[in-house]
């Protein structure tokens, strides 16, 4: 609409007065419009910017992915009416769109964006990553001249689609679940004192020294930063020789757990240019990873049941799933202006997770309250009855625990401060989680 008005020789929003619009165009907490923000139009709506246009219709069906989209509260009459939306609930990731490509075809360099996944945000010609359009920040892209190996694991990315294709994988997926391996490890990654290529990467699209901000450049720089290590571990899980090394390193036909030294982390070590990475990788219980290796080996010994999440190597689990920039620096700027407060906890850790704690906590607290009914009676059978409640109690309560600690992991939170505020070693809530991953808990 923006480049049509200009077209006319009017403002966009002196164009839009055309249509009806059920609402106001979505907005920032801190106010202004968002850069994702999409307008959905009606039948008769949809006529008329075409005719607009001077564009069939079915010719805009191809060039805008959100062009045949309905929405209940636009009516069905013929007057044009129109309803504001966040693009990303529409049809998918926005990002901005490269303002050189822009003005190379319209002959103005305006800001646009445009529905494109991750595996699509490098700008080949002008070296530029494209930056998610739903967070509030004023960068649009980051240079990527000085690191070709960005550039070179989109081209790479299109191999490995091909290749999940033919495996019978959905490639959204496939991308998703080792953008969430990465990403894990990529908060991790502070702490490895062997890591050289990501700190290299990150100063360098953060225009040379990340430092002076290095919290905010961490998300911002994220997705482009781990790009080739996501398309390299995506190939890597659909390499049937590394799910034979997995299969391996379970003991085959004799179970056993999964060892910290095994060759299948050893492996994906070194095809991520880390050999060094296996062990920690190995070690890192309740991760996507792990999750993908379990689904594997009960797909290899039959044992997965009817078809569904448990048997799925590519079902990535909601905890699991990576935070986007726009969430992490909401979580930023809360952290900043109240640390520690209920909103805080509320914006990283998912609903569902809520809400298994709390009911894990309500169920400890009941248990406690018919303690109060186990009062009368032959003395050992009262205290044979209190002994088996608090033990059912405490398990509940350990298991409220676990949940919130792993929450708070997932979440970003360094295991360190964790293993501080749970009163215990690094080491021993690492164990502690890991058992309780391999329990099920």
């Amino acid at each position: 609409m923006g480049r049509v008005a200009h077209r006319y020789g009017l403002r966009a929003k002196d164009l839009r007065s055309c249509w009806q619009w059920r609402n106001y165009p979505p907005a920032y907490d801190s106010g202004g419009t968002r850069a994702d923000a999409e307008a959905l139009l009606n039948s008769a709506g949809r006529q008329l910017l075409a005719e607009m246009c001077g564009v069939e219709e079915d010719v805009l069906t191809r060039a805008l992915p959100s062009w045949g989209q309905e929405d209940a509260k636009l009516p069905t009459a013929t007057d044009a009416a129109a309803a504001w939306r966040i693009g990303g609930a529409v049809t998918g990731p926005v990002a901005f769109g490269c303002r050189l490509c822009a003005a190379r075809r319209t002959g103005t360099a305006v800001r646009v964006v445009r529905y494109a996944p991750r595996w699509q945000r490098v700008c080949v010609r002008h070296g530029r990553w494209q930056l998610d359009a739903d967070a509030e920040q004023p960068l649009e892209h980051l240079d990527l001249r000085d690191l070709p190996e960005v550039v070179a694991a989109q081209r790479r990315w299109t191999k490995v689609a091909r290749r999940a294709v033919r495996a019978g994988a959905e490639p959204e997926r496939v991308f998703a679940l080792a953008h969430a391996v990465v990403a894990r490890w990529w908060e991790q990654a502070l702490h490895w004192e062997r890591e050289t290529i990501w700190p290299r990467r990150l100063h360098q699209v953060a225009g040379g020294n990340a430092g002076g901000d290095l919290a905010r450049w961490r998300i911002v720089g994220r997705d482009a930063v781990v790009f080739p290590e996501v398309v390299a571990v995506a190939d890597a899980l659909l390499d049937p020789a590394m799910a034979q090394l997995a299969w391996t390193d379970s003991g085959a036909g004799q179970p056993r757990p999964l060892p910290a030294d095994g060759t299948f982390c050893r492996r994906l070590g070194e095809r991520v240019g880390r050999p060094w990475l296996g062990p920690l990788a190995a070690t890192d219980y309740g991760g996507p990873l792990t999750s993908w290796m379990g689904a594997v080996i009960r797909l290899r010994r039959g044992a997965g049941g009817p078809p569904g999440y448990d048997n799925d190597p590519w079902w990535l689990r909601q905890e699991n799933q990576s935070a986007t920039m726009a969430g992490q620096l909401r979580v930023l700027g809360k952290e900043k202006k109240a640390p520690g407060s209920g909103r805080m906890w509320r914006a990283t850790v998912s609903a569902e997770q809520r809400a298994l704690i709390t009911r894990a906590i309500e169920s400890a607290e009941e248990q406690l309250l018919q303690l109060r009914r186990v009062q009368t009676g032959p003395t050992a059978d009262v205290a044979r009855q209190l002994l088996r409640n608090l033990r059912h109690s405490a398990t509940l309560i350990e298991n409220a625990w676990k949940r919130t600690a792993l929450a708070a992991a997932n979440a970003g939170m360094p295991l360190e401060e964790v293993a501080q505020w749970a009163g215990m070693s690094a080491d021993a809530l690492m164990d502690m989680l890991a058992a309780g991953h391999e329990d099920g808990g």
